[in-house]
């Protein structure tokens, strides 16, 4: 798998967030900023539909390579930003990977209703702006912090090597 520069989020990670966002085989999942596509390829599993949207030259690349080496055929990636895409693409379901534009994208997505949303943050500033806005607009539904340790050989033995933690801010539009 190829990587664009930034943290690509690990399997264990994307394995909780589309469980949080219950992905349904008839739903539209949009990955925003999207990275290597890991998130995407994972949902592609699962999800009817999956659009990979990212800014970044590299990310869309590596996107694109990753989903082809997958063999993915319910996939699409879109380079650009995501505030003036996401009005113009009915979806169920999202995952929010970047930070950029968060409240933008945040009052996009409460707007178009019916829809479920999962931000994954490592700030805690992320973390604060996402929950206000989501208890703001009453779609709130659970926040979580993952803390991920991997096993490393040490003189004979395992060590537990600590992953940085992630949080998961999940709201939904619907009940």
């Amino acid at each position: 798998m190829i990587f664009p520069p930034g943290t690509p989020t690990q399997p264990e990670i994307i394995a909780v967030a589309l469980s949080k966002l219950g992905i349904k085989n008839t739903d539209v999942f949009v990955d925003i900023g999207c990275g290597s596509g890991s998130v995407s390829i994972s949902a592609a599993e699962i999800a009817k539909h999956v659009i990979s949207i990212d800014s970044r030259d590299e990310a869309v690349h590596a996107a694109f390579a990753n989903m082809k080496e997958a063999g993915k055929k319910n996939m699409e990636i879109i380079q650009g930003n995501a505030e003036l895409i996401l009005s113009d693409i009915d979806l169920d379901c999202a995952f929010i990977g970047g930070s950029k534009n968060i409240e933008k994208i945040l009052a996009i997505l409460i707007k178009k209703g019916s829809c479920r949303f999962l931000v994954s943050a490592v700030k805690i500033e992320t973390v604060a702006l996402a929950l206000d806005i989501m208890k703001k607009n009453n779609v709130f539904k659970e926040l979580l912090q993952i803390q991920l340790s991997r096993g490393k050989e040490l003189a004979g033995g395992i060590m537990l090597k600590p992953e940085n933690p992630i949080f998961l801010i999940t709201g939904e539009t619907r009940c």
